[in-house]
C-alpha cells in the first residue's frame, strides 16, 4: 500500500477553479492509476477553490484547490499491487499545468504490524 501525498506549485489557476475539470481530472487519474473509481464527490468554494474526493475500490484521491495561489494539495492512497499511484499524481501535476510537485511517499503496507496502547 502506497500512500503518495503532495502539493502541486505553480498551477493553472483557471483550472484549479474549475469544478468539472478538477471531477475529471481526478477520474482520468484513477484509471491512469490501473485503479476502480467507486464515487466522486466535489464541492465548490466562493469566490474560488474546490475540493474533490474520488473514492477508489483501492482507497481514495483527494485534491483541495487555492486558485487565488496556484496550489493544490492532494493525496494518493492505493492498495493492492496492480496500481500506480505515481501515475495518478503526475497526472494530476500535468492536468493543472503545475510548474513543481513536492511529495512524500508513505509505505503503509506495515499496517498489519501497529500495536496501540491500552
Amino acid at each position: 500500500m502506497l500512500h503518495i501525498l503532495f502539493t502541486l506549485k505553480g498551477c493553472n489557476r483557471e483550472a484549479l477553479n474549475n469544478q468539472y475539470l478538477v471531477e475529471q481530472s481526478v477520474s482520468r487519474a484513477a484509471h491512469i492509476s490501473n485503479s476502480m473509481l467507486v464515487g466522486i464527490n466535489s464541492f465548490k468554494f466562493e469566490p474560488h477553490g474546490v475540493t474533490c474526493v474520488g473514492l477508489l475500490a483501492e482507497s481514495h484521491i483527494s485534491i483541495h484547490t487555492w486558485p487565488e495561489l496556484g496550489v493544490a494539495v492532494c493525496d494518493v492512497f492505493t492498495c493492492g499491487t496492480k496500481c500506480q499511484p505515481m501515475d495518478a499524481a503526475l497526472h494530476l501535476k500535468a492536468a493543472f499545468d503545475a510548474e513543481d510537485i513536492d511529495f512524500t511517499t508513505v509505505n503503509r503496507s506495515v499496517i498489519h504490524d501497529l500495536s496501540f496502547p491500552d
